[in-house]
């Protein structure tokens, strides 16, 4: 078992020597010393500390009826994302800067925002909104959604936040599931300078659902139609309350925040509702000691708001902190390959947090899109969402961080609500291909099928084993009466090495059954990224009378021929993870399908090796490579 509250980072190993982080970044660090001298879970009492209380809580952790994290304490999210800093004299301070896609831009104050959110609180509670209803957002990357978020959070309401990018029997689904009778949507959205209808989506959802729904439409295409009976202009909604000031409700800290269900990429989607107190506790400490902010500082998540992801650390971790965060509408490649570094360098990003996915695409692409930009302002490098591999973390440090940002590689979940397995940057070492060890007061198992825990190198299901504030409603289960004897299995495949990182290898259910041995598709996938030339991969197993590595090979700029590349990308898997995993079908493709977070979607390569095809990519940011994907008729040349 490996606990972060006794573990200590710094020794080297021969193998896979631990980077140090700069020592300018260690310097001026928010975190420099792990705090081990408190015990679990009073340890996580820090965390509380980064939150003003209406009303002081009593017991750090009460378990006499399930997980209940500050117990008889009461607060606000929406007063702690925007109140406290205007009282503090930060109501000058930029708290959101908005680039559109189409080249708009718009700059929102502490004291805006609070204009803002106040205005919307106002018109939502003499509609009828009060504590505890479900408020469901349909919107893209606009400044009104987080706004919307915090007008909700202010009133007591949970807001349902559901991705642009789903269809009208998703957002169906996420209305009935919560029972929402208030619905927020955008009258269409832009992708690659292309106007998409999104009111639509939004009126055929409705008509499938039992409940009424009250909707409310922000304009977001400019195109003046008429939004027809069923709506309520957005800007109409709020024009009457401008200047009027709700009061925040006061909440349990265990009274819920949002509801935010899980993407289904990996299966069927899951309802998860977060907590007030814990989850906005974790996401302060976490974006504090893990992303290294502070008040004033300039940050951006590319993660969208959709995901928990944006959720976390675009809206409530940043904004808690007094931070200004940084929202972009457009796509990392639109208008140009080198848009996404023209964002940093124009705003002075100091911490970037992004996928590994959006990294390697751009190592596809070659360095000179980042070079010829000024990136100084950066002091941290952070990925999410899927495992990093070597090439794609050293590619980040030495071209995006020019070797003087420190690299913090995250792990996390939906269910979770905030990172979990992370280096703090100021304390530990880094390790290229390795997430880092349990933060303080998380605490992790390797295990077998049977759920004994594993040697130290070998690979098994990585199991959660304590509670922690930010966790989801009922995520978990207890083998016994004891906090302790509480467990999450996280559907994830790791291992862990001797100095006590944590190695992801995938999802448990891409693993692979070949020749007797049950593999990881990150295991063959890693040793096909580090053939000279090959920028991604992802590989699936195919069922063709005894499970087939199939692998989807994307190329850096400039490379070779596809069949030498071909014969080495086997040649490497054979030598790095044995022949009996050599991929049989070798498909190169100039991208992978993914979703707008950045996870690569096997689950529709699978169903394009086994010819099934795939009916739905309404979650995908490229969609049209599926059809690029599946018109490849000889996939083995």
């Amino acid at each position: 078992m490996t606990d972060g509250m006794s573990f200590r980072g710094g020794v080297r190993d021969t193998e896979n020597a631990l980077v140090d982080p700069p020592a300018a970044f260690v310097e001026q660090a928010n975190v420099t010393a792990r705090g081990v001298d408190r015990e679990w879970p009073e340890c996580w009492a820090r965390a509380a500390d980064y939150l003003d209380w209406m009303t002081p809580y009593e017991r750090v952790l009460d378990a006499t009826d399930g997980y209940d994290w500050f117990a008889g304490g009461e607060l606000n999210a929406s007063y702690n994302c925007i109140d406290r800093h205007v009282e503090a004299g930060r109501k000058s301070q930029t708290a959101l800067r908005w680039e559109g896609r189409l080249g708009e831009t718009r700059t929102y104050t502490y004291h805006d925002l609070s204009r803002e959110v106040n205005a919307l609180a106002a018109a939502l509670r003499d509609r009828g909104v009060e504590a505890d209803d479900v408020v469901t957002l349909y919107m893209p990357m606009v400044p009104e959604l987080p706004i919307a978020m915090l007008a909700c959070a202010r009133i007591g309401a949970v807001h349902s936040v559901v991705f642009a990018g789903y269809s009208a029997d998703a957002l169906a689904t996420r209305l009935a599931d919560t029972g929402s009778a208030v619905l927020f949507a955008c009258d269409g959205y832009y992708r690659r300078g292309t106007a998409y209808d999104l009111k639509r989506k939004a009126d055929n959802a409705c008509l499938d659902v039992p409940q009424s729904v009250d909707r409310i439409v922000v304009d977001r295409l400019d195109d003046d139609r008429p939004h027809g009976d069923n709506y309520t202009d957005y800007a109409a909604f709020v024009a009457d309350y401008w200047g009027e000031t709700v009061a925040p409700v006061a909440r349990a800290a265990n009274d819920p925040l949002f509801e935010i269900q899980t993407s289904g990429t990996t299966g069927e989607p899951t309802l998860i509702r977060h907590t007030t107190g814990g989850y906005l506790a974790q996401v302060a400490w976490t974006t504090h000691a893990v992303l290294d902010l502070e008040p004033g500082d300039t940050y951006w998540c590319t993660a969208d708001i959709g995901w928990i992801t944006g959720h976390s650390y675009t809206v409530y971790g940043p904004l808690a902190l007094g931070a200004t965060t940084v929202l972009y509408e457009g796509t990392s490649d639109y208008p140009e390959r080198d848009h996404l570094w023209e964002v940093i360098e124009r705003n002075g990003v100091e911490v970037f947090y992004t996928a590994p996915t959006v990294i390697r695409a751009f190592a596809k692409w070659g360095s000179d899109h980042v070079d010829r930009h000024d990136l100084s302002s950066l002091r941290l490098l952070g990925t999410v969402g899927e495992p990093t591999d070597e090439a794609t973390w050293e590619w980040y440090y030495e071209h995006v961080g020019r070797e003087s940002c420190a690299v913090v590689d995250t792990w996390w979940q939906t269910e979770t609500g905030g990172v979990l397995l992370s280096t703090l940057p100021g304390v530990d070492g880094m390790r290229p291909e390795a997430v880092g060890p349990p933060l303080p007061g998380v605490s992790v198992d390797i295990v077998d099928a049977r759920g004994n825990s594993v040697d130290t190198g070998d690979s098994g299901s990585l199991v959660l084993t304590r509670p922690f504030p930010g966790m989801g409603v009922d995520v978990g289960e207890s083998t016994g009466n004891a906090p302790e004897a509480w467990r999450y299995r996280t559907g994830d495949a790791a291992t862990v090495d001797a100095d006590g990182y944590v190695h992801l290898l995938g999802r448990e259910d891409d693993a692979l059954d070949l020749d007797g041995r049950r593999l990881w598709t990150h295991e063959i996938e890693a040793a096909i990224v580090g053939v000279e030339g090959v920028a991604e991969a992802a590989v699936v197993g195919v069922d063709a009378g005894g499970v087939t590595p199939y692998a989807y090979v994307s190329l850096q700029r400039g490379t070779g021929p596809a069949s030498a590349i071909r014969e080495r990308v086997r040649d490497a898997v054979a030598r790095d993870v044995g022949a009996f995993a050599t991929p049989a079908t070798v498909v190169f493709t100039p991208d992978l399908p993914k979703t707008r977070s950045g996870k690569v979607m096997r689950r529709h390569l699978r169903q394009i090796a086994t010819g099934e095809g795939v009916s739905d990519t309404s979650v995908l940011r490229n969609p049209e490579i599926v059809g690029e994907l599946e018109s490849v008729t000889d996939v083995s040349e």
